[in-house]
């Protein structure tokens, strides 16, 4: 799958680590100089210019990509992004991260965004739903997006992978899986592939796969 991300921050380059890792073929975009880290993720294309520029997503051939990813911390940019993808090059699917969540009801089809990713509902879901997470440490879907689900998951205290760097566990997920965060006494971390796991750490994944049974088994087994 070809993957266009707009924003080379840290999210963004978390969300470009996993995806390369993934074997899918990923274009990172932004303006700005210093975001620009070809050493950082050798795998990853990389475009210095203005994803909210009609020009710029012409030359990066956008209409030849799956989908893009406008993962900036500008509401305005991730919009102009998706809106842009979307009705200009028919960009198939189209995942927006909203920063402030004042701005959540912008995120809609009508501004061409397919999936809109809020940190802080996240966050907040994390914690409302903890209560229902069994012992056994089961997958359980946070909450639905179209075409996609929002999975939560425990390390239990017997996990083979406590100890072991991240970058150790990502290439082992199931297909149309995706890590996105980590959660740890409360603070959100990105799933960087130095990060050393721990039991008790919630592993927070973006799936589209039809079973998620195959992940209970590697991380639980």
């Amino acid at each position: 799958m070809r993957v266009a991300i707009a924003g080379a921050g840290s999210v963004g380059r978390s969300i470009a680590a996993e995806l390369s890792e993934s074997g899918h073929e990923v274009l990172l975009i932004d303006r700005d100089t210093r975001a620009i880290g070809v050493d950082e993720l050798p795998r990853a294309e990389w475009m210095l210019a203005d994803a909210c520029e009609l020009s710029t997503l012409e030359d990066a051939r956008l209409a030849d990509f799956d989908t893009v990813v406008a993962a900036s911390s500008d509401d305005k940019v991730n919009l102009v992004v998706c809106l842009l993808a979307k009705n200009e090059f028919g960009v198939n699917r189209t995942i927006a991260r909203i920063n402030d969540p004042g701005n959540e009801w912008l995120f809609t089809d009508s501004w061409g965004v397919d999936v809109a990713v809020s940190p802080p509902r996240l966050i907040a879901s994390l914690v409302d739903d903890v209560a229902e997470v069994n012992e056994a440490g089961d997958a359980m879907a946070l909450l639905s997006l179209p075409e996609t689900d929002l999975l939560e998951f425990t390390l239990p205290p017997d996990t083979p992978h406590a100890g072991r760097p991240v970058g150790e566990l990502t290439p082992a997920l199931p297909e149309d899986i995706v890590l996105v965060a980590l959660v740890r006494e409360g603070r959100v971390r990105p799933p960087v592939p130095e990060t050393v796991l721990a039991a008790g750490d919630d592993l927070v994944f973006l799936s589209s796969a039809d079973s998620v049974d195959e992940l209970g088994v590697l991380l639980a087994p």
